[in-house]
This record gives C-alpha cells, structure tokens and sequence, in this order.
C-alpha cells in the first residue's frame, strides 16, 4: 500500500497524494469543510433540543413530581460528563467521523425511544442514552474542527462553530414547543428523531474522513502514555478547571434564574425574554470575538477577561429586583460567555499534540456537563438555607477563584500566545 501525504494550497483546498507525488484525493476547502462542521453541528443540536421544553411536560403528564423532571435532566447531563473523557479518547484511536455517526444514530434512536416511555425510571433510562450520544458528538466534533483549522484561524472556527452550536439550541426548543402545541408531545420526537436520522446520511456522505484533512497527522500514542502526558500539561488542567468552575457558576443561571426572578414579581413571558436575551447576545458575540483572540498576544488573557465578565453578570443576577436589571445583566453574561469560551475552547488545540485533542476535548465537554450538574445539585441543597441571592455571590466567588488560578497556571507556564 502506497504512503500519502496531505497539504494545503494557496487557495485553501487540500489534497492527499501518494508518495511518488501523485495527487489521490481532492478535499473540499477549508471554508466549506468548516461549513459542514457548522452546519452538521448547528442540526444536531437543533434537533436534540426539540425536546428540551416537552420533556418536563411530557413526564408531568403521567405524574412526575419537580424532583423526579430533575432527576431526568441530571441523568443525561451525569452521563455526558462521566463518558466524554473516555469517548474522546476513543475518537483518537477508532477515528472522528465513526463517532459523530454513532452519536448521531443514538441520538435519534433516544428520540425515538421517548415516544414509548410511559414512567419516569423509563425517560431516565432514555436520557441516560441521550447523554451517551452527546459524549461521542460533542468532543469528537470539536476536536474534528481543530484537526482541519489552521493554527491561526483557531479562534474563528470555533466562533462560527459554536455560534452554530448555541443557535441550535436556541431555536429547537422554540420550534420543539410549537410542534408540541400544534401536535402534542409524541410527534416532537418522532420528528426530533427524523431529523437526527436524516443529518446521520448527511454527514456519513459529505462529512470527510479527518484522516483525509489533518496535515502531518501523528501517529497515535498508546491512551495510557497520553493521559500520563496531559496530566502533566498545566495549561490544560487550567483550562479544565476554569471550564469546570466558570459552568457551575452558568448552571446556577440555567437552573435558579426562573425561581429568582420569579420571586422579583417577573412574569413567566418575561422570563423567556431574559433566556432569549442571553443567548442572542452570546450567538452575536462569538464572531468578532473569535477572530480577536486570533489577533491578541494572548489568547489566554482575552479568557480571563470574559470570565471576569461572567462573575460579575452572575453576581449581577443576585442583586436584580426588576426586569431591565435581569435583562442587562443577560446581555453581560451572554458577552462575557461567548469571550470566555470561544477563547478556551480555541486554546485547548494548541496546548495539546493533536493525537490527544480527542481527549482533551472530552474532559472539556466533562467538565462542562458535571459543573452545571454539580451546580443543580449543591447550589439546589443551599438555596433554601442561603437564599437566591446568597447563592449567586457563592458560585460568582467560585468562579472567581478559579479564574485567578487559571491565569496564574497560565502566566506560569508562558503557554497561550497566539501563533
């Protein structure tokens, strides 16, 4: 079997060529493989998160209690967290397409599987699923954007690639509870998992292999030799933790804002209209300032600055008595969020070999998952005891500190320039 190689043109078009020279294959640009990425990424999500709003409505309907809705929500974002590590390893040694397929086809198989749950023990079950298949697309998709993005376009990708990210779960829920109001809840699912199922032929015909994409690709190393190797990377074990600390302090938003504001006299309506506030500001700012932390000495630095903003939106939304204040306090977060994460998620590629950003994306996304679980879950227990606004000073502290080690572990290591 001949060798090949890949390289890029001046017009951004790679090709595979054998070793005497000849050309083999002819890839897509990289504009429109970054397309297919945004596009397959921004549908996943899209359709995954039809079901966000009708499940709770959909476990009430046959008696589910507050704490048994939770206990669904808890189930996949536990199992995400715990099977993204191990899964993003996976997708080093058994390749990263394999893996966005089969999470595709899980995904829409739990879709699926919701139209016959009839108790709470059976959604969990399938939640559990949803979770699994959320572990092997979203890392894995991750590292595929890195292995195809130019060391200097890193902070772009990943702008346009979470901004197709975040747009999906905007509107799926919006779309997912209009059908629920035309249709009923069943069809929700049945047409969550048509259209997973439909993105699953899309991908499996237009989305390349990444070996076919990735130039000078390393060998891969044995798992056991590349944890050793990541455990010992600081600036990595910093971007986990900020991750980690910046999401428990997010998850005391997602989870406790309704509850808060609620008690402020904020209507229902209202409420959405905070919700939506967020995530336009978030979708609008991952753009400019992905292309920034491209330009900036430090692409560490343009993270902590977002995550200085993320503490003090939080700590913000402590303090709101009325609707503009949440609102406001809204907009800062979803700025604050799209700065911090365009920028680490930008950074984790180039503080890693690439045969290990499969894994370091993994305990990325694990990080993620398991800080807005823990926050659900601790700051859950001391609400009743601290109250609302106590207990978005505790996580804004939280962050805060995390935050100082991470640009500490940064600064140290002199890691996280832009090339």
């Amino acid at each position: 079997m001949q060798r090949t190689r890949t390289a890029t043109n001046e017009d951004g078009v790679m090709s595979e060529f054998t070793a005497d020279g000849e050309e083999k294959i002819s890839i897509p640009p990289y504009g429109e493989l970054l397309f297919i990425c945004c596009a397959v990424a921004g549908a996943c999500y899209f359709g995954s998160y039809m079901r966000v709003p009708v499940v709770p409505l959909y476990a009430r309907s046959f008696g589910a209690g507050a704490l048994e809705v939770g206990m669904i929500n808890s189930a996949f974002l536990f199992m995400a967290g715990i099977v993204s590590l191990p899964l993003g390893v996976l997708s080093d040694r058994l390749g990263r397409k394999r893996l966005i397929l089969a999470g595709l086809a899980l995904c829409a198989a739990s879709s699926f599987l919701l139209c016959f749950s009839t108790s709470t023990s059976q959604m969990i079950e399938v939640y559990l699923l949803f979770g699994i298949s959320m572990g092997m697309f979203g890392p894995t998709m991750m590292s595929y954007v890195a292995d195809i993005t130019p060391a200097t376009h890193l902070g772009r990708a990943y702008g346009w690639y979470t901004l197709a990210l975040n747009g999906g779960m905007s509107v799926g829920p919006a779309m997912g509870g209009l059908v629920a109001e035309w249709l009923g809840f069943r069809p929700v699912f049945v047409l969550s998992g048509i259209a997973l199922l439909v993105l699953f032929w899309i991908a499996f015909f237009f989305l390349p292999h990444a070996r076919h994409v990735v130039i000078n690709r390393p060998a891969n190393q044995d798992t056991l030799t590349s944890m050793k190797e990541l455990l010992k990377n600081a600036p990595l074990l910093a971007c986990w933790l900020v991750s980690l600390g910046s999401c428990f302090a997010f998850g005391m938003y997602v989870t406790f804002i309704p509850l808060h504001a609620q008690e402020q006299g904020v209507n229902p309506g209202q409420i959405g209209l905070i919700f939506a506030t967020q995530a336009l500001f978030n979708a609008l700012s991952r753009i400019p300032f992905g292309r920034l932390s491209d330009r900036v000495a430090r692409r560490s630095n343009l993270a902590v600055v977002g995550l200085f903003g993320l503490t003090a939106a939080i700590a913000g939304f402590g303090m709101a008595s009325s609707m503009l204040e949440f609102i406001l306090c809204a907009a800062g977060l979803g700025v604050s969020v799209g700065i911090a994460f365009t920028a680490i998620g930008a950074l984790i590629p180039e503080v890693v070999g690439a045969a290990s950003r499969g894994l370091a994306m993994g305990g990325y996304n694990s990080c993620i998952y398991l800080g807005m679980m823990m926050s659900s879950l601790i700051m859950g227990g001391l609400v009743g005891d601290f109250g609302f606004r106590n207990c978005f000073f505790i996580v804004a502290l939280a962050n805060l500190a995390t935050t100082g080690i991470f640009y500490l572990m940064m600064s140290k290591s002199g890691r996280g320039k832009t090339i």
